[in-house]
C-alpha cells in the first residue's frame, strides 16, 4: 500500500502547522526520531496529528457519504450529480472512498508520537500526549472498520479488515487481519488512553469525556451493552449536558461547543467549504443541492422539533421546491459551507446509552434518556411513559436517525443493526415527494457492497493486501 506504508515520514508531514512554526529549521529533512527532542516538538506533532484529520473528515465526503449510501437523502436532478456511484451502489476499486489512505496518514502521525514519547519525563504532559495519540489512532481505525469491514457482530472468524498499524516503519507490507481482534485493538487503545488523557484539552482536541464517548460508540457496535452503558456514564457524568432548544441551532453555526465532545476544526483561515458544498451551492441567490432530504424522513421532523429548522430549509431552485440540508450552511458572517465537523456529541452518547439500556432490559433508564433528549428537542414536549420492548427500541432508533441525520451515520447504523437498505421508489426529489425517484432501491443485509472496496492503487502495490470480496 504505497501511499500508506512506504512514504518517508518527515517532520513536515507531522507538523502541518503555520509557516511561523515551520521556520524553526529544515524539519523536512529530519528523521522522525531526531525531531522529538523538546516538548515543543511533541506539541507541534500533536497539533499536526489533529490538522491531518481535516483531510479525513473536513476536506472529504465524510459528512454526506453514509447518508448518500443509505436512505436519508436523494440525488437532486438539479445538482452536479456528484457521488452518483455511491448513491447508486456502483462503486469499485477504481471509484471508491480514499478514506483508508487518508486515515493511515494520520495514524502514522499518532504512531510517531507514541514511538518517541518515552524520551520525555513522566508527568501530565507525557501522559496527555500519549493518550491523545492512542485515542486518535483508535478513532481512525474504527472508521476504517465501519467503511470497509463487516461489523463485529456479523463478522465470522475469517472475515477481514485492513491492518491495525502501530508503527511508522516504512518497509512493512502488512496483510489484512480478522475483524474481531481488530476491534479489540481499538478498545485496548481507548482504554489505555482514558486515564492518561486530560480532562480538558480545548476545542478541537480529544479529552477524557470524548474517549469514554468513543468507547460507548465502539461497545454499541460490538453489542457489548453493559460496557457501553459504563462508558456512556463516564462520558456524560451525573448530569448530561445537552444544549437547550434555544442553544441547539448555534452548534451548527459554531457559536457554541455545548454538547460537542469532539470536533475537527475548520477555521476561517483553513476556509474549507467542502462540508457545505457536499450538500449544496448557491446559484443566482438560490440553493442548488447535490442531495436533498428524502421525503419520508422529512415527514418525521415535526414543526415543534428544533432540529427541523436547524437541519432543513425548503426553498425553490429553478421554480421547484426542495427540502435542502441546511446543517452545513456555515458560520454567521463567514464563508458559505465553512465550519467545524462534529465527530462526537453528547446526544449520540445519550442515545448509545438509551439503546444499550433498552437492549439490556432496563427500560426505565432507557425511557429516562429518551425523554431527556426529547425535552431539549421539542417545544411543549410530553414525556413518553408507555413504550416497552421492541417499540421502545424502535423509537430510540428513530430519534437516533433524526438526531444524527446528515452527519455520516445512517449507512453504518443500518449495517450494525443488520438491516437492509429499503428506499421508497414512489417518492422523488421534490419537497412534495414528486420528481425523480431513486434508481436503485434495495440492498440486502448480505450484500457485499455494505463493505466498500479498497482503492485498487493500494491493492496493486501490496500483494499481501487483498481486495474485499465481490469487487
Amino acid at each position: 500500500m504505497k501511499k500508506i506504508f512506504i512514504t518517508v515520514f518527515t517532520i513536515s508531514t507531522l507538523l502541518a502547522c503555520k509557516k511561523a512554526e515551520l521556520d524553526l529549521g529544515p524539519f523536512n529533512q529530519i528523521e522522525t526520531g531526531k525531531a522529538f527532542t523538546t516538548q515543543t516538538d511533541v506539541s507541534l506533532a500533536v497539533n499536526g496529528m489533529y490538522a491531518g484529520m481535516r483531510t479525513s473528515y473536513v476536506n472529504s465526503t465524510w459528512n454526506i457519504l453514509a447518508d448518500a449510501l443509505a436512505d436519508n437523502v436523494i440525488l437532486s436532478t438539479s445538482g452536479r450529480q456528484t457521488l452518483v456511484n455511491f448513491s447508486e451502489w456502483r462503486y469499485n476499486g477504481n471509484a471508491t472512498s480514499t478514506f483508508v489512505t487518508n486515515a493511515y496518514s494520520v495514524i502514522r502521525r499518532a504512531n510517531a508520537i507514541l514511538e518517541n514519547i518515552d524520551k520525555f519525563q513522566a508527568g501530565a504532559f507525557k501522559d496527555n500526549a500519549r493518550g491523545e495519540a492512542l485515542a486518535v489512532r483508535a478513532l481512525l481505525h474504527f472508521d476504517i472498520a465501519r467503511l470497509y469491514a463487516k461489523t463485529y457482530s456479523n463478522a465470522t472468524n475469517t472475515d477481514s479488515v485492513a491492518p491495525y498499524i502501530k508503527t511508522t516503519a516504512a518497509t512493512e507490507l502488512p496483510s489484512k487481519e480478522t475483524v474481531r481482534p481488530f476491534y479489540e485493538k481499538i478498545v485496548a487503545d481507548l482504554i489505555a488512553a482514558e486515564p492518561l488523557i486530560a480532562v480538558n484539552n480545548g476545542a478541537g482536541k480529544l479529552n477524557r469525556a470524548a474517549v469514554n464517548g468513543l468507547l460507548s460508540r465502539v461497545y454499541l457496535y460490538m453489542g457489548d451493552y453493559a460496557r457501553a452503558v459504563t462508558a456512556a456514564n463516564a462520558a456524560l457524568g451525573t448530569t448530561p449536558v445537552l444544549p437547550s432548544i434555544t442553544d441547539f441551532p448555534r452548534i451548527w453555526t459554531d457559536e457554541t461547543n455545548n454538547g460537542v465532545l469532539f470536533k475537527v476544526m475548520n477555521t476561517s483561515q483553513d476556509d474549507i467549504n467542502t462540508p457545505g458544498v457536499n450538500y449544496y451551492q448557491i446559484t443566482s441567490g438560490n440553493i442548488r443541492s447535490e442531495y436533498v432530504v428524502e421525503y419520508n424522513l422529512r415527514q418525521e421532523y415535526a414543526a415543534s422539533d428544533v432540529r427541523t429548522g436547524a437541519y432543513i430549509v425548503t426553498s425553490p431552485y429553478n421554480g421547484v421546491l426542495q427540502n435542502h440540508v441546511n446543517k452545513y450552511r456555515g458560520r454567521t458572517g463567514g464563508n458559505l459551507g465553512v465550519l467545524d465537523i462534529k465527530i462526537l456529541r453528547t446526544a449520540e452518547v445519550l442515545l448509545n446509552r438509551a439503546e444499550s439500556y433498552a437492549r439490556s432490559g432496563n427500560e426505565t433508564a432507557a425511557l429516562a434518556d429518551l425523554n431527556l433528549l426529547g425535552a431539549q428537542r421539542y417545544t411543549n414536549y410530553q414525556p413518553i411513559t408507555n413504550l416497552s420492548g421492541s417499540a421502545l427500541i424502535t423509537e430510540i432508533l428513530r430519534q437516533r436517525r433524526l438526531e444524527l441525520a446528515f452527519e455520516g451515520d445512517r449507512f453504518f447504523d443500518l449495517k450494525r443493526l443488520n438491516q437492509p437498505i429499503n428506499r421508497d421508489g414512489t417518492r422523488g426529489d421534490r419537497a412534495d415527494g414528486t420528481g425523480t425517484t431513486y434508481l436503485f432501491l434495495n440492498m440486502g443485509v448480505n450484500d457485499h457492497r455494505f463493505q466498500l472496496p479498497y482503492p485498487n492503487a493500494e491493492i496493486n502495490f501490496n500483494g499481501n493486501f487483498k481486495q474485499n470480496p465481490g469487487y
